[in-house]
Protein backbone atom coordinates (compact mmCIF):
# COMPACT_ATOMS: atom_id res chain seq x y z
CA UNK A 1 0.00 0.00 0.00
CA UNK A 2 2.74 2.16 0.96
CA UNK A 3 4.81 1.73 -2.49
CA UNK A 4 0.59 1.81 -4.16
CA UNK A 5 0.59 5.76 -2.84
CA UNK A 6 3.79 7.19 -2.37
CA UNK A 7 3.96 10.38 -3.87
CA UNK A 8 7.64 11.07 -4.60
CA UNK A 9 9.47 8.11 -6.57
CA UNK A 10 13.22 8.54 -6.78
CA UNK A 11 14.69 6.56 -10.00
CA UNK A 12 18.36 6.38 -11.43
CA UNK A 13 17.08 8.66 -14.53
CA UNK A 14 17.15 11.72 -11.92
CA UNK A 15 20.67 11.41 -11.44
CA UNK A 16 24.07 13.03 -13.04
CA UNK A 17 27.34 11.83 -11.89
CA UNK A 18 30.39 14.28 -11.97
CA UNK A 19 33.21 12.83 -12.74
CA UNK A 20 37.03 14.76 -12.47
CA UNK A 21 39.02 14.40 -15.37
CA UNK A 22 42.59 14.55 -16.24
CA UNK A 23 45.42 13.75 -18.51
CA UNK A 24 46.95 10.28 -18.55
CA UNK A 25 45.60 6.54 -19.35
CA UNK A 26 44.61 4.26 -16.74
CA UNK A 27 44.51 6.89 -14.28
CA UNK A 28 42.22 5.98 -11.30
CA UNK A 29 42.87 7.98 -8.02
CA UNK A 30 40.92 8.36 -5.29
CA UNK A 31 40.33 11.59 -4.09
CA UNK A 32 41.25 11.48 -0.08
CA UNK A 33 38.47 13.24 1.25
CA UNK A 34 35.84 11.39 -1.03
CA UNK A 35 36.12 8.37 -0.66
CA UNK A 36 34.77 6.31 -4.05
CA UNK A 37 35.54 9.03 -6.26
CA UNK A 38 38.54 9.44 -8.50
CA UNK A 39 40.22 11.78 -10.39
CA UNK A 40 40.06 9.87 -13.67
CA UNK A 41 41.79 9.75 -16.95
CA UNK A 42 39.44 10.19 -20.00
CA UNK A 43 39.60 6.30 -20.69
CA UNK A 44 38.95 5.30 -16.66
CA UNK A 45 36.21 8.01 -17.25
CA UNK A 46 34.52 6.41 -20.41
CA UNK A 47 34.83 3.25 -18.35
CA UNK A 48 32.68 4.99 -15.75
CA UNK A 49 30.59 6.19 -17.62
CA UNK A 50 29.25 3.35 -19.29
CA UNK A 51 28.92 1.62 -16.02
CA UNK A 52 26.59 4.27 -14.88
CA UNK A 53 24.80 4.06 -17.82
CA UNK A 54 24.43 0.13 -17.02
CA UNK A 55 22.63 1.26 -14.24
CA UNK A 56 20.15 3.68 -15.60
CA UNK A 57 22.07 6.87 -15.04
CA UNK A 58 21.76 9.10 -17.93
CA UNK A 59 23.91 11.72 -17.86
CA UNK A 60 27.96 12.86 -16.24
CA UNK A 61 28.99 16.58 -15.76
CA UNK A 62 33.05 17.22 -16.09
CA UNK A 63 35.17 18.88 -13.91
CA UNK A 64 38.61 19.14 -15.68
CA UNK A 65 42.20 19.01 -13.71
CA UNK A 66 44.59 20.86 -15.99
CA UNK A 67 48.78 20.33 -16.95
CA UNK A 68 49.26 23.92 -16.08
CA UNK A 69 47.59 26.97 -14.40
CA UNK A 70 48.21 30.68 -15.74
CA UNK A 71 46.26 33.44 -14.81
CA UNK A 72 43.77 33.67 -17.03
CA UNK A 73 42.92 30.06 -17.09
CA UNK A 74 43.67 29.31 -20.11
CA UNK A 75 43.54 25.80 -20.78
CA UNK A 76 40.13 25.92 -19.70
CA UNK A 77 39.49 26.80 -23.92
CA UNK A 78 42.13 24.30 -25.08
CA UNK A 79 40.46 22.03 -27.42
CA UNK A 80 43.26 19.47 -26.41
CA UNK A 81 42.73 20.01 -22.38
CA UNK A 82 41.39 16.71 -20.54
CA UNK A 83 37.32 17.91 -20.27
CA UNK A 84 37.15 18.38 -24.36
CA UNK A 85 39.04 14.94 -25.10
CA UNK A 86 37.07 13.31 -22.78
CA UNK A 87 33.69 14.56 -24.14
CA UNK A 88 34.88 13.59 -27.82
CA UNK A 89 35.52 9.88 -26.25
CA UNK A 90 32.75 10.13 -25.09
CA UNK A 91 30.27 10.95 -27.62
CA UNK A 92 32.00 8.40 -29.30
CA UNK A 93 32.12 5.05 -27.28
CA UNK A 94 28.92 6.06 -25.45
CA UNK A 95 26.68 8.17 -27.71
CA UNK A 96 23.22 7.35 -25.77
CA UNK A 97 25.14 9.33 -22.48
CA UNK A 98 23.83 12.76 -21.90
CA UNK A 99 27.20 14.68 -21.72
CA UNK A 100 27.57 17.89 -19.59
CA UNK A 101 30.43 20.24 -18.89
CA UNK A 102 31.16 22.39 -16.42
CA UNK A 103 32.43 26.14 -17.36
CA UNK A 104 34.45 28.23 -14.88
CA UNK A 105 37.79 29.38 -14.29
CA UNK A 106 38.54 28.42 -11.28
CA UNK A 107 40.29 25.37 -11.86
CA UNK A 108 42.03 26.59 -14.20
CA UNK A 109 43.63 29.46 -12.58
CA UNK A 110 47.03 30.21 -10.69
CA UNK A 111 45.29 32.14 -7.94
CA UNK A 112 41.85 30.01 -7.72
CA UNK A 113 39.02 32.37 -8.71
CA UNK A 114 36.84 32.17 -11.10
CA UNK A 115 37.76 35.10 -13.04
CA UNK A 116 40.39 37.36 -14.66
CA UNK A 117 42.06 39.60 -11.81
CA UNK A 118 42.40 43.14 -11.77
CA UNK A 119 43.15 44.76 -8.68
CA UNK A 120 42.77 42.26 -6.41
CA UNK A 121 39.25 41.29 -8.00
CA UNK A 122 37.72 39.66 -9.92
CA UNK A 123 36.37 41.61 -12.79
CA UNK A 124 32.92 40.65 -14.21
CA UNK A 125 33.04 42.18 -17.24
CA UNK A 126 36.30 40.54 -18.31
CA UNK A 127 35.89 37.75 -17.50
CA UNK A 128 32.72 36.55 -19.56
CA UNK A 129 34.34 36.15 -23.49
CA UNK A 130 36.79 33.59 -21.32
CA UNK A 131 33.87 32.06 -20.13
CA UNK A 132 32.30 31.86 -23.58
CA UNK A 133 35.62 30.92 -25.38
CA UNK A 134 35.75 28.05 -23.02
CA UNK A 135 32.01 27.02 -23.95
CA UNK A 136 32.71 27.13 -27.14
CA UNK A 137 35.35 24.34 -27.13
CA UNK A 138 33.19 22.36 -24.94
CA UNK A 139 31.19 22.72 -28.31
CA UNK A 140 33.13 22.02 -30.71
CA UNK A 141 34.56 18.63 -28.55
CA UNK A 142 30.70 17.22 -29.04
CA UNK A 143 29.12 18.43 -25.94
CA UNK A 144 25.16 18.37 -25.07
CA UNK A 145 25.07 20.85 -22.25
CA UNK A 146 27.44 23.33 -20.89
CA UNK A 147 26.97 24.48 -17.13
CA UNK A 148 28.40 27.80 -16.09
CA UNK A 149 29.40 27.56 -12.33
CA UNK A 150 30.98 31.14 -11.44
CA UNK A 151 28.58 33.46 -10.79
CA UNK A 152 29.67 35.96 -12.96
CA UNK A 153 26.82 38.83 -13.98
CA UNK A 154 25.37 38.06 -17.84
CA UNK A 155 27.68 34.96 -18.33
CA UNK A 156 24.60 32.81 -19.63
CA UNK A 157 23.57 35.69 -21.99
CA UNK A 158 27.12 36.05 -22.99
CA UNK A 159 27.77 32.08 -23.66
CA UNK A 160 24.22 31.74 -25.32
CA UNK A 161 24.92 34.46 -27.61
CA UNK A 162 28.50 32.84 -28.39
CA UNK A 163 27.07 29.24 -28.97
CA UNK A 164 24.33 30.55 -31.28
CA UNK A 165 26.93 32.86 -33.18
CA UNK A 166 28.99 29.75 -33.94
CA UNK A 167 26.05 27.89 -34.61
CA UNK A 168 25.61 25.48 -31.67
CA UNK A 169 21.84 26.51 -31.10
CA UNK A 170 21.31 22.77 -30.22
CA UNK A 171 23.85 23.07 -27.04
CA UNK A 172 21.97 23.42 -23.80
CA UNK A 173 22.83 25.81 -21.01
CA UNK A 174 22.32 24.50 -16.91
CA UNK A 175 23.09 27.68 -14.71
CA UNK A 176 24.41 27.46 -11.76
CA UNK A 177 21.78 30.19 -10.81
CA UNK A 178 21.84 30.53 -6.94
CA UNK A 179 25.27 28.88 -6.22
CA UNK A 180 25.84 30.22 -2.44
CA UNK A 181 29.14 31.04 -0.81
CA UNK A 182 28.99 27.45 1.10
CA UNK A 183 31.17 26.03 3.47
CA UNK A 184 30.03 22.51 1.71
CA UNK A 185 32.78 22.99 -1.23
CA UNK A 186 35.73 21.93 0.58
CA UNK A 187 36.34 18.14 -0.54
CA UNK A 188 35.52 19.39 -4.20
CA UNK A 189 38.51 21.92 -3.52
CA UNK A 190 40.72 19.27 -3.33
CA UNK A 191 39.59 16.91 -5.71
CA UNK A 192 40.07 19.66 -8.47
CA UNK A 193 42.87 21.46 -6.94
CA UNK A 194 40.80 24.62 -6.94
CA UNK A 195 40.56 26.90 -3.51
CA UNK A 196 41.57 30.09 -4.25
CA UNK A 197 45.19 31.29 -3.08
CA UNK A 198 43.81 34.02 -1.18
CA UNK A 199 40.40 35.82 -0.36
CA UNK A 200 37.57 33.89 -0.85
CA UNK A 201 34.20 34.09 -3.34
CA UNK A 202 31.46 35.64 -1.66
CA UNK A 203 32.10 38.78 -3.68
CA UNK A 204 30.54 36.62 -6.33
CA UNK A 205 28.80 33.73 -4.57
CA UNK A 206 25.47 34.29 -3.28
CA UNK A 207 24.96 35.18 0.62
CA UNK A 208 23.42 31.96 1.84
CA UNK A 209 21.61 33.62 3.87
CA UNK A 210 19.36 35.09 1.12
CA UNK A 211 15.89 33.58 -0.93
CA UNK A 212 15.04 36.47 -2.17
CA UNK A 213 17.97 36.99 -4.03
CA UNK A 214 18.60 33.51 -4.76
CA UNK A 215 14.88 33.95 -7.13
CA UNK A 216 15.79 37.30 -8.69
CA UNK A 217 19.31 35.50 -9.80
CA UNK A 218 17.52 32.14 -11.09
CA UNK A 219 14.61 34.75 -13.04
CA UNK A 220 17.81 36.97 -14.76
CA UNK A 221 19.55 33.40 -16.13
CA UNK A 222 16.37 32.16 -17.67
CA UNK A 223 15.65 35.87 -19.14
CA UNK A 224 19.52 35.40 -20.49
CA UNK A 225 18.68 31.86 -22.57
CA UNK A 226 19.03 28.98 -19.72
CA UNK A 227 17.74 25.66 -20.62
CA UNK A 228 17.73 24.65 -17.11
CA UNK A 229 18.81 26.44 -13.74
CA UNK A 230 20.77 24.93 -10.30
CA UNK A 231 20.22 25.01 -6.46
CA UNK A 232 23.82 24.80 -5.08
CA UNK A 233 24.40 23.04 -2.53
CA UNK A 234 20.78 21.41 -1.63
CA UNK A 235 20.45 20.20 1.90
CA UNK A 236 20.78 23.80 3.52
CA UNK A 237 19.09 24.92 0.47
CA UNK A 238 15.80 22.94 0.20
CA UNK A 239 13.75 25.66 0.58
CA UNK A 240 15.16 27.76 -2.15
CA UNK A 241 14.64 24.52 -4.40
CA UNK A 242 10.88 24.32 -3.25
CA UNK A 243 9.96 28.16 -4.13
CA UNK A 244 12.23 28.01 -7.64
CA UNK A 245 9.60 24.82 -8.45
CA UNK A 246 6.74 27.13 -7.21
CA UNK A 247 7.89 30.67 -9.25
CA UNK A 248 9.11 28.99 -12.61
CA UNK A 249 8.20 26.69 -15.06
CA UNK A 250 11.87 25.84 -16.34
CA UNK A 251 13.89 22.41 -15.12
CA UNK A 252 15.49 22.77 -11.77
CA UNK A 253 18.17 20.21 -11.15
CA UNK A 254 20.24 20.77 -7.36
CA UNK A 255 23.96 19.81 -6.81
CA UNK A 256 23.93 17.60 -3.42
CA UNK A 257 27.77 18.81 -3.39
CA UNK A 258 31.10 17.16 -2.28
CA UNK A 259 30.57 18.18 1.80
CA UNK A 260 27.39 16.56 1.88
CA UNK A 261 28.60 13.48 0.33
CA UNK A 262 31.75 13.18 2.95
CA UNK A 263 29.62 13.83 5.70
CA UNK A 264 27.53 10.41 4.96
CA UNK A 265 30.74 8.65 4.08
CA UNK A 266 32.40 9.53 7.05
CA UNK A 267 29.71 8.59 9.36
CA UNK A 268 28.55 5.62 7.69
CA UNK A 269 32.24 4.30 7.68
CA UNK A 270 32.12 4.85 11.92
CA UNK A 271 29.12 2.66 11.64
CA UNK A 272 26.82 5.78 13.16
CA UNK A 273 24.02 5.65 10.26
CA UNK A 274 22.83 3.56 7.37
CA UNK A 275 24.09 4.78 4.33
CA UNK A 276 22.24 2.95 2.14
CA UNK A 277 18.59 4.51 4.06
CA UNK A 278 20.14 7.72 4.69
CA UNK A 279 21.69 8.49 0.92
CA UNK A 280 18.26 7.14 -0.62
CA UNK A 281 16.30 9.77 2.08
CA UNK A 282 18.32 12.69 1.53
CA UNK A 283 17.85 12.19 -2.20
CA UNK A 284 14.26 11.59 -2.13
CA UNK A 285 13.91 14.68 0.16
CA UNK A 286 15.47 16.89 -2.49
CA UNK A 287 13.71 15.68 -5.40
CA UNK A 288 10.24 15.84 -3.34
CA UNK A 289 11.30 19.85 -2.78
CA UNK A 290 10.96 20.25 -6.33
CA UNK A 291 14.14 18.87 -8.31
CA UNK A 292 13.90 17.58 -11.39
CA UNK A 293 17.41 15.90 -11.54
CA UNK A 294 19.98 15.73 -8.71
CA UNK A 295 24.06 16.15 -9.24
CA UNK A 296 25.37 13.61 -6.77
CA UNK A 297 28.38 11.45 -5.95
CA UNK A 298 26.01 9.30 -4.72
CA UNK A 299 24.33 8.39 -8.21
CA UNK A 300 26.11 4.97 -8.90
CA UNK A 301 25.83 3.58 -5.01
CA UNK A 302 22.23 5.12 -5.09
CA UNK A 303 20.66 3.47 -8.62
CA UNK A 304 22.34 -0.02 -7.54
CA UNK A 305 20.54 0.27 -4.14
CA UNK A 306 16.88 1.17 -6.07
CA UNK A 307 17.76 -1.56 -8.29
CA UNK A 308 17.95 -4.08 -5.78
CA UNK A 309 14.44 -2.56 -4.67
Amino acid sequence: MRDLVRETRLSPDRFVAPLFVRHGRGLREEVPSLPGVFRLSPDEAVSEAQQLRSLGVPAVILFGIPEKKDENGSEAWDDGAAVQETVRRLKKDAPELLVVTDVCLDEYTSHGHCGVIRDGEVDNDATLPLLARAALSHARAGVDVVGPSDMMDGRVGAIRRALDDDGYTAVGILSYAAKAASAFYGPFREAADSAPTFGDRRGYQMDPANRREAMREIALDLEEGADAVMVKPALAYLDVISEARERFDAPIAAYNVSGEYALVKAAAERGWIDERRIVLEILTGIVRAGADFVLTYHAKDAARWLAQG
